[in-house]
């Protein structure tokens, strides 16, 4: 049988499958739809390509259509149920693994199962590392941070004082693939250019094959999607690459002991600590190293390109010269280290309000119900096991019910409130202290860009300190302005993901006084 035939029924199995357990498992939660009219019993599927081009706009009608309750959206093989209101996000949130899935909610928008592979995900013993070893050497490893920012900028950038056009997403994440891995990897490989490559390649590569094999039917990704992906690859150049890396420190180890004289405070030695057993292997090591990367590079250079872009729409002296004044201002007076970014609260409010504007995407928080009786939630909507819940982030994030002026961008609105609360602390002693409740770091049911609840963000510590020291390196050091006077290039939208424009520039030169 010709393979085009074969994959045809295949397809169209899938669909006539779908399609029955999509009927079966109808629910009384109202369903938003795009305006057109209806298609028959097909009407869910041409609703979920619709989705893929228009999820925004109809996030934002159930949104306003259920403000406080949940709806759902048809999505290619299943409905995903949306939650908005505090109270629901909040409760969302707080539900055990065991009874909402997060990491099951993480494989259907990845597919990290097949680009990534199911030992990582299946045994995420590396994400401690990252929550707890990570977020607690980020004082001592500044230092290093810091040089590889002034390294990376210097020699990807580079400093003139003539403006120059500049591609911003790809030489972010240039940049940050080199500051990461300073702390992963250490030197001399943080600066190799074909391991930089390779991690960047990866991570573009994950988020591209991840939504091609999305489409597919779920039976069919594990046999058509490994023939989507470049994992292997990736893996193959990394083993070559940081393998004998990771050997040698093993053997170091078992030579020397667990506390060596001379042992790198890297990645690396924090995964090796509580890497035991079957765990312990160099390929094991290298994988979960190489999902590490994609992880910050993917979130820290989305996050940090949007906040280029929004920052060059504006004269420089409505954010980017009195960022520049605080930054000189805390330097001079404490240096550069990680404390002291805690004292730059212009550079944390933009960022904080970039995220808020420009996030992730309309959803966020996926889960996938796993309790085998499913989950009724506090206003009663019962969600069955096998089902996909989220909540509608973006349109909190721009809601005047929680923001002032919400749909207007106002980079230095949290440092206002920051030094609001504390004046009002002040005034007021017995008043309940949360000062530090609009830091960058802080979740939020009204901000989610890092999620909130048991399964918020476990790097958002390493890259909120990596961000606000890329910033402030930015501003002190460089002067920016847009390719067209105060145009921000376009978002690129696909479905629930929202990406800053991937060929987008901006000008910059060396700072001009």
């Amino acid at each position: 049988m010709d393979d085009r035939i074969l994959l045809f029924l295949l397809l169209l199995t899938g669909l006539l499958v779908a399609l029955a357990k999509r009927s079966r498992k109808a629910s009384r939660v109202p369903i938003v739809r795009p305006p057109t009219p209806s298609f028959g019993p097909l009407t869910s599927y041409r609703d979920a390509l619709s989705f893929i081009e228009h999820a925004p706009a109809m996030i934002n009608r159930g949104y306003e259509l259920h403000p406080n309750a949940v709806f759902r959206v048809a999505r290619m093989w299943y409905w995903e149920y949306v939650a908005c209101g505090t109270r629901l996000v909040k409760e969302i949130g707080g539900l055990p693994e065991n009874v909402v899935s997060f990491t099951e909610g993480v494989e259907e928008i990845v597919q990290s199962r097949i680009t990534m592979g199911h030992e990582v995900i299946d045994n995420p013993y590396h994400l401690a590392v990252v929550r707890t070893t990570l977020t607690r050497n980020l004082h001592a490893r500044f230092p290093d941070v810091r040089d590889e920012i002034v390294c990376g900028f210097d020699e990807i950038v580079g400093l003139r004082t003539e403006w120059k056009s500049v591609y911003v997403l790809p030489t972010i994440m240039d940049i940050v693939a080199r500051v990461s891995n300073r702390l992963f990897v250490g030197l001399p490989l943080c600066r190799n250019k074909a391991y930089l490559d390779n991690n960047v390649q990866y991570t573009i590569d994950v988020m591209a094959s991840s939504k091609n094999i999305g489409l597919l039917p779920p039976f069919l990704r594990p046999m058509l999607g490994p023939l989507i992906t470049k994992r292997n690859k990736s893996f193959d150049t990394a083993m070559r690459l940081l393998g004998p890396v990771v050997a040698e420190r093993m053997r170091q180890e078992d030579e020397y002991g667990p506390d060596w004289s001379g042992k790198p405070n890297d990645l690396i030695s924090w995964i090796l600590e509580i890497a035991h057993g079957d765990n312990r292997t160099v390929e094991g090591i290298v994988m979960r190293i190489l999902a590490v990367n994609m992880a910050a590079i993917h979130t820290t250079s989305m996050a940090f390109t949007h906040m280029l872009y929004s920052l060059a729409s504006f004269e420089p002296a409505k954010y980017l010269l009195p960022m520049r004044a605080e930054v000189e201002a805390v330097i001079a007076d404490e240096g550069w280290s990680k404390a002291a970014l805690g004292n730059m609260h212009l550079i944390d409010s933009f960022l904080r309000e970039s995220q808020r504007m420009h996030g992730n995407g309309p959803v966020g928080m996926t889960r996938r119900v796993v309790a085998r009786d499913g989950v009724t939630l506090s206003d009663g909507t019962y969600l069955p096991h096998g089902a996909f819940i989220c909540v509608a982030a973006m349109p909190a994030h721009v809601d005047d019910a929680n923001y002032e002026n919400a749909k207007e961008f106002d980079g230095f609105r949290f440092a206002r409130e920051r030094d609001a609360q504390i004046a009002k602390e002040e005034a007021e002693p017995s008043v309940e202290k949360h000062a530090l409740g609009r830091q960058m770091i802080t979740t939020a049911p009204d901000h989610l860009p890092f999620g909130t609840g048991k399964h918020a963000c476990p790097g958002r510590f390493f890259a909120a300190t990596e961000l606000k020291a890329m910033l402030a390196h930015l501003v002190l050091n460089y002067d920016v302005k847009a390719v067209v006077d105060g145009v921000r290039p376009p978002d690129e939208v696909y479905g629930i993901r929202i990406n800053p424009n991937t060929r987008g520039q901006v000008l910059l030169r060396k700072r001009v006084e």
